[in-house]
């Protein structure tokens, strides 16, 4: 006969039985599916008789390891033996004694003392055997633990072992004691192979498959003495009801609820239940009704299959994280952003209230948060209405400027007769529905021959946040000219006021822009001068053109989808509309949309070149579209009353007028400040050993500035801004001029020769510039860079100043106009700056202290 080698499958079936003979394991499924013949059997006789043996040996070794405990305690027995006879013996003797009469006193208290010893050994002896019978009786218990662990009776082994430890506890021996300890050391490794024992039986009830997506629950299975109720009995006395169930539910959330929730995947499992047995398979459809419909089965077969110590564990592990999946993925995407769905979206929330319905009647609970995303329906989707408001506008403007387009603004006034024929000297546009500036006639009445008066739509009008720059706006468009004045003639305040901009250095920082740029769009003044007799006026169209980004209309169209749909909620079409109640929250919207827009719209414009401009242009054209739209509103027909009232576009209107603003001079103060810098900042840049590079760099700026812009801003627009980036260069070099401590004759030529290439930007404000004919460029036309740079003809008086003699200083100051841009102080300082201290000197510092106002 060959001998079994232990892969042959002889050898195999042998070891098989060994180890369930010995360790109670289950051979594996390839061992337990082999054919067992005749020539297997000695085979698996032999094994058994091996293991037999070495069992046998294992035994001898532990009797022979404990045989010195062992004959202690067989010694210690016959010495209690021994005692009891001896004090059996000397109760003898006593009685004999106490019967003799004869006897002592002395014997007598003998007799005593030796009958209270005995009684102390007697109540020891008893206490020994007692505690013997104790160790004995938890021996037998454990053996019994170790038999019903054998036989995989799980619960009557954990009874046992509980009463086993109760017995231990009433042992009557300190627990320091050797014998207790071993006991106690053995129970708790007992209870280490029920556990493992336990383990086995619970997941062979329940088992999961997470590659598989399979789960499946048994309440018995054949072979096992436990049901699924004993085993939750058991993890009550392990403690791990909560530890079980939280894995399960984790287990279970891997292998088939996440699989079939995950929205991202482009196919979807369905669920099925086959008996005992919850699986994945087949396809599903994304609809939120399947998506019920599925876990309706998941949780109704869980309800069946399990007992009640864990159904109530679904409530308090499984549904807390399960349901916010649901209603941040499955609910929050069934949320349209519009009214188109909003039928689709009504079903949806009758499904989750039925959804809500079926777990309550199966008994579950913490549907909280379910139930208030099904009751505040309104909340719901207003909430997702406005992240897609706000998502909007930051989607657009992160996607850049876009393509320009050109937009036209069209204002009408009344204009007296000769301010209508200065604006058409000037070239400004009118609609030929006013028949054209001819339409005036020519009656021989002389015009105020003031400050040219360029007036395009007052909306254009753009300043900065200081005093000069009204006065200079105010100049430019001819209000308050009630006297007339020469072509060049300028208030000497204005100078004042321009020096007083200079030195504030908060605005060089933009400091405060936001708090002044509501002072700085003046309202238009009456244009008509007041007399004695009314002046023939008449109503022009005024229009003008500038560039705004592809940005304001997607914004504009936003708007006007949020308020839309807000009116189309007020009407009974949707009465019964789950989200009929958040039409007031919709007119709020737009307030938020704008709000996002001023507050990001920075980030994304400023890259561009112009981009701080053409933001002023967008939030302009935002803020003008909105109050139409705003005065259209309410005149509307076809929208309730309530919806009419309910839109309140004002504050926001003022809101993106004032962002503008500070737009504009947020960009004109980093601009101003760059030419500040560019003429050696705080540095005298008259001392300066490269001016002239200093100045060159300073014109070309401006130039760069003035290109950059002309194709963004509108034409009143351009010249202020650009005018006022001139009136900066010049109050620069006026100021350093008066601030040096003398200038020679070559030093005085040098700089006339910087104001030289200074003025040299009258070019820009030439009105052949803007003129629409091209044959209307004059030989000798006047610029009008004095109307938008309050010190240009001052800078140009000083380069007078700095190039004539004594006599042409007495000139200028004495007959012509001199005084209207230099005090005379401001002249004196001139004059012992350039000139030496001689007679000549101070007769004509005499003479123009003498008459301060020489044209007053």
């Amino acid at each position: 006969m060959a001998v079994a080698t232990p892969d042959s499958p002889a050898g195999q079936i042998a070891q098989a039985l060994v180890d369930f003979s010995v360790e109670g394991a289950f051979p594996e499924e390839s061992v337990s599916s082999l054919t067992v013949d005749s020539d297997a059997l000695p085979a698996a006789i032999e094994a058994l008789a091996s293991a037999k043996a070495k069992l046998q040996a294992e035994i001898h070794t532990i009797n022979e390891e404990t045989a010195d405990d062992v004959r202690t305690w067989k010694t210690n027995a016959q010495s209690v033996q021994e005692d009891i006879l001896r004090s059996k013996a000397l109760a003898n003797d006593i009685l004999k004694q106490s019967e003799a009469p004869q006897a002592s006193g002395k014997a007598i208290e003998e007799a005593e003392a030796r009958a209270a010893f005995l009684a102390r050994e007697l109540d020891y002896n008893t206490q020994l055997r007692n505690a013997l019978k104790g160790i004995k009786a938890v021996n037998q218990i454990l053996d019994q633990v170790e038999q019903a662990r054998d036989e995989r009776r799980i619960l009557d082994a954990l009874h046992l072992l509980e009463r086993s430890w109760k017995e231990l506890d009433a042992v009557p021996v300190n627990k320091s004691c050797r014998a207790i300890k071993l006991l106690d050391i053995r129970a708790f490794e007992l209870k280490s192979d029920v556990h493992q024992v336990f383990d086995h039986v619970w997941n062979t009830l329940i088992h999961v498959d997470i590659e598989g997506h399979k789960v499946s629950i048994s309440d018995t299975k054949q072979g096992e003495a436990m049901s699924l109720s004993d085993a939750v009995i058991g993890l009550k006395a392990y403690h791990e009801v909560d530890q079980r169930a939280a894995q399960l539910w984790h287990d279970m959330d891997k292998a088939i609820l996440a699989p079939r929730l995950d929205i991202k995947q482009e196919r979807l499992p369905s669920i099925k239940i086959n008996e005992n047995t919850l699986e994945l398979g087949g396809t599903s459809d994304q609809s939120i009704e399947a998506v019920f419909r599925d876990l309706e089965q998941v949780f109704a077969f869980l309800v069946e299959k399990l007992p009640p110590d864990l159904i109530d564990t679904i409530s308090t592990v499984l549904l807390p994280g399960l349901i916010p999946t649901i209603t941040r993925t499955w609910l929050d995407l069934a949320v349209p952003s519009s009214l188109e769905e909003m039928d689709r979206f009504q079903a949806t929330v009758t499904t989750t209230k039925g959804f809500c319905t079926t777990l309550k009647a199966l008994g579950l609970t913490h549907l909280n948060e379910l139930q208030e995303w099904t009751e505040s329906a309104p909340r719901v989707w207003l909430s997702k209405r406005r992240e897609a408001a706000l998502d909007q506008i930051r989607t657009q403007l992160s996607q850049g400027l876009g393509t320009s387009k050109q937009v036209e603004r069209v204002e009408k006034q009344l204009v007296s007769k000769s301010e209508g024929q200065q604006l058409a000297a000037n070239g400004a546009m009118v609609t030929e529905d006013d028949g054209g500036w001819d339409a005036w006639g020519s009656d021989g009445e002389q015009d105020t021959g003031g400050q040219q008066t360029s007036r395009p739509a007052a909306k254009t009008l753009v300043v900065e946040p200081s005093a000069d720059a009204i006065d200079d706006a105010a100049d430019a468009w001819g209000w308050g000219e009630e006297e007339p004045e020469p072509e060049k003639s300028e208030e000497p305040q204005q100078k004042k006021q321009t020096q007083e901009e200079e030195d504030d250095p908060t605005e060089a920082w933009g400091w405060g822009d936001e708090a002044q740029n509501d002072d700085t769009a003046p309202e238009p003044a009456p244009t008509a001068p007041p007399a004695a007799s009314k002046p023939q006026t008449r109503e022009l169209t005024f229009k003008e053109t500038y560039s705004i980004s592809s940005l304001p209309q997607p914004v504009l169209d936003l708007i006007s989808s949020l308020v839309e749909d807000g009116a189309a909620l007020t009407q009974g079409t949707y009465a019964n509309s789950p989200v009929a109640a958040a039409a007031a929250g919709l007119f709020s919207l737009p307030t938020l949309a704008l709000a996002m827009f001023r507050a990001v719209a920075p980030h994304y414009y400023a890259p561009d070149v112009g981009g701080n401009m053409f933001l002023y242009n967008d939030a302009t054209y935002l803020s003008e579209r909105l109050a139409e739209f705003a005065e259209e509103w309410v005149k509307r027909d076809n929208i309730s009353t309530r919806a009419q009232t309910m839109l309140r576009l004002d504050n926001d209107i003022k809101s993106m007028q004032s962002f503008a603003n500070r737009a504009y001079s947020n960009e004109m103060s980093i601009q101003k400040t760059v030419l500040r810098d560019l003429l050696g900042g705080e540095q005298n840049l008259i001392q300066q050993d490269d001016t002239e590079s200093c100045v060159s760099a300073a014109v070309a700026r401006v130039r760069s500035l003035a290109i950059a812009w002309e194709s963004i801003l509108s034409r009143s627009a351009w010249q202020q801004a650009v005018g006022s980036l001139a009136d900066a260069v010049a109050n620069k070099i006026i100021g350093d001029v008066m601030d040096l401590p003398g200038i020679g004759q070559d030093e005085a030529y040098n700089i006339a020769n910087h104001i030289a290439s200074v003025t040299a930007l009258d070019d820009l404000f030439l009105p052949s510039r803007f003129a629409t004919d091209s044959n209307s460029a004059a030989e000798n036309e006047v610029p009008t860079t004095a109307q938008y740079a309050g010190s240009w003809l001052r800078l140009k008086y000083l380069s007078e100043v700095l190039q004539s003699n004594l006599k042409d200083v007495r000139y200028l100051w004495l007959e012509s106009e001199l005084s209207l841009y230099f005090s005379a102080d401001e002249v004196v300082d001139l004059v012992n700056l350039s000139f030496e201290d001689n007679p000549r000197t101070r007769e004509v510092i005499g003479e123009i202290r003498a008459r301060p106002n020489p044209l007053g």
